[in-house]
């Protein structure tokens, strides 16, 4: 977005008519543009207007009605924590019983303000001109908190904190950037800035390998619903204590599993399947799950369990095996023709075969439903036709 388009969605005429626009289907989007337009309002603003109601209703999901008084641009609103997810780093702060606390990359603001709500000060950075327009009106209702727009690393000498959050950017022009080299600013960079502050929280991308995770820092992968959002790096007293954890938020619930990265046992295919949860995986705590449940991996290289007795955990999903098959196409359309299968869901791990190419060559036609999981069995490929508990 450019400088004069984030001037233009925050006017009071675009926000009055994004208002208005709420509950507008985008079927009706063409129509609606052309009734505004006729109705005298400038192309600009008409477009400014229904991107935004179009984007609200995008993040209303992820941040609640918040939204509503909200204003964003896509690439912003990618990036954005949660909401619950903000209000975790937001208590990590005041727990440590910081006072105030830079936003290194505010980008819309949506961890400011959660940081903010809690009474904490707020200095929140952005190196995009246009963005902090944008985030200097979302963080407007709290008077502690203000947008600085430049570089932050060399703004910091300007400020006094005691606490420092950082969600460095991922994603340029060429699509998402995974080596910590290439984030903005440099991860290694922000990462130091922990020996100057009593609290520190980066925000980085669940696939951070775990050699670039400094020793002395916790490390906490973060699933919300089933969708692996993050890790968080946490050093000084927003720390936990070194180490490796999971969180999984589903809905209300929270639940946390750590421990020691150990890989565990493998053994053969029991009656019951587990599927940990992507967070636990990425945190190398399948080992500590399987300990937790009585199981094993069904092999060395692969990250399902297996027991022969059930296993309930909020730290991943349990399905009863119900027969072990070849994975061969031709057997596995047979076995779904008897089954009079229609509809399959296809998990997949450990081989190539894909849903997308598996599916259409079954050729379903029944009335039932199955789930599929294709991996490796003790070094060889299998396919399982399984129930969820």
């Amino acid at each position: 977005m450019d400088v004069v388009t984030a001037r233009l969605t925050v006017s009071e005429a675009c926000l009055e008519l994004a208002a208005s626009l709420r509950d507008v289907s985008p079927k009706d989007a063409l129509a609606v543009t052309g009734r505004l337009r006729r109705e005298g309002h400038s192309p600009a603003l008409v477009a400014a207007a229904m991107t935004l109601a179009d984007l609200r209703g995008e993040a209303r999901p992820r941040l609640g009605e918040t939204v509503d008084s909200m204003v964003f641009h896509r690439a912003g609103l990618e990036q954005a924590s949660r909401e619950v997810v903000a209000q975790l780093h937001a208590a990590r702060f005041a727990q440590a019983h910081c006072r105030k606390v830079a936003d290194l990359t505010a980008g819309l603001g949506t961890d400011a303000m959660a940081i903010a709500r809690r009474g904490l000060g707020v200095v929140a950075f952005e190196a995009d001109e246009a963005t902090a327009i944008l985030a200097a009106h979302n963080l407007a209702p709290w008077p502690l908190a203000r947008v600085v727009h430049g570089d932050s690393l060399a703004g910091l000498a300007d400020v006094r904190v005691d606490g420092i959050f950082a969600d460095p950017a991922r994603r340029n022009a060429r699509g998402r950037r995974h080596d910590p080299a290439d984030y903005s600013p440099r991860l290694d960079a922000v990462l130091d800035l922990r020996h100057h502050v009593r609290a520190l929280g980066v925000k980085a991308g669940p696939a951070l390998p775990h050699e670039a995770i400094p020793a002395d820092m916790e490390a906490q992968w973060v699933s919300v619903d089933g969708d692996v959002v993050e890790v968080g790096l946490w050093a000084g007293d927003a720390s936990h204590g070194a180490g490796h954890s999971a969180l999984v938020v589903r809905g209300e619930d929270h639940h946390e599993i750590a421990g020691p990265t150990d890989r565990a046992g493998s053994g053969p295919l029991g009656e019951w399947l587990l599927e940990p949860d992507g967070a636990v995986i990425r945190a190398g705590l399948v080992g500590v799950l399987a300990e937790d449940v009585g199981a094993h991996l069904v092999d060395p290289s692969i990250a399902y369990l297996t027991a022969d007795a059930p296993m309930s955990t909020p730290f991943g999903r349990a399905y009863r095996v119900i027969e072990r098959l070849p994975l061969d196409v031709k057997a596995l359309a047979k076995e779904m023709r008897a089954r009079d299968v229609g509809t399959v869901d296809i998990k997949k791990r450990g081989v190539d075969l894909t849903p997308e190419q598996l599916r259409p060559r079954l050729k379903l036609k029944g009335s039932q439903r199955a789930t599929l999981v294709l991996t490796r069995l003790e070094g060889r490929h299998a396919a399982l036709l399984v129930e969820p508990a």
